[in-house]
């Protein structure tokens, strides 16, 4: 595991946008909504939780099943890219409209976090290495969005919050689950991740007075999926404001899909 490290004298704002999903079939029009927030209001940085792509045509749970009928990759990496592409626009064009009138561009620093389901692709490719050099990480255009790229389970660390799309436990390899406050203890400082479905939020201190946040926020998208049935897709869904971050400590908003879709759309 490697780790980016952003540190800063000012205190920074930043956007986390949860797991999106996005697959053939998905409805991405709201995602738009995430776009308009962003141009208004100008996070310093944005983090992509990951699993923006769904790939379910390479999902391993599906293989061989009725499910799994029709299921194209190239399809697949559309639908991310039509969905990246609507979210996007509103940016690309503010940043437009800037050069054109000769004023300073709005260019956040924008992070992609891999998710496990692009890491569809790295596992499908292992097992079928007559792929290797045609199907990669590359083939979804990530940084040709602006994006800088953070391989799966790396970790950006930005004024003393760590960012993966999760942690795991380093003895297992296994992903920590259990409460947040089970999170906190093991990770040992100021977290968010996506990964898991809903909304986790807790916090504690250390004893020199310190507070430290951590936050598990893995759903942003619309859609439910049918893989965890009726009644666990009642979850929470939306991203996540943190702002006044420095040394660990933020204050935070919730911001929900159903509210971004009414008021920013």
């Amino acid at each position: 595991m490697s780790k980016r490290t952003i540190s800063t004298d000012e205190p920074l704002n930043i956007l986390f946008i949860s797991d999106m999903q996005q697959k053939p079939g998905v409805d991405p029009s709201f995602l738009e909504s995430i776009g308009n927030y962003i141009v208004t209001k100008r996070p310093d940085v944005i983090i992509n939780a990951g699993d923006w792509w769904d790939m379910p045509s390479l999902s391993s749970y599906d293989k061989g099943k009725k499910a799994s009928h029709g299921r194209t990759v190239l399809e697949d990496i559309k639908a991310g890219q039509v969905a990246m592409d609507i979210m996007l626009k509103p940016l690309f064009k503010l940043q437009a409209r800037q050069v054109s009138n000769k004023k300073k561009i709005y260019f956040p620093k924008m992070f992609f976090l891999m998710g496990n389901h692009e890491q569809r692709i790295e596992r499908h490719v292992n097992s079928n290495p007559e792929l290797d050099g045609f199907l990669d990480y590359g083939t979804l255009g990530i940084e040709s969005y602006g994006w800088e790229v953070v391989d799966f389970l790396d970790v950006v660390s930005i004024n003393g919050v760590l960012f993966s799309h999760y942690f795991y436990n380093p003895l297992t390899g296994r992903p920590l689950g259990g409460s947040i406050e089970n999170r906190l203890n093991k990770i040992k400082t100021s977290f968010v991740q996506g990964h898991v479905q809903g909304l986790q939020i807790g916090t504690t201190f250390r004893p020199d007075g310190s507070q430290l946040w951590g936050i598990v926020a893995g759903s942003g998208y619309e859609h439910d999926e049918g893989y965890i049935g009726p009644q666990a897709n009642d979850h929470w869904r939306g991203i996540l404001e943190l702002y006044n971050v420095k040394d660990g400590d933020f204050g935070h908003k919730t911001i929900s899909t159903k509210w971004l879709r009414e008021n920013y759309l």
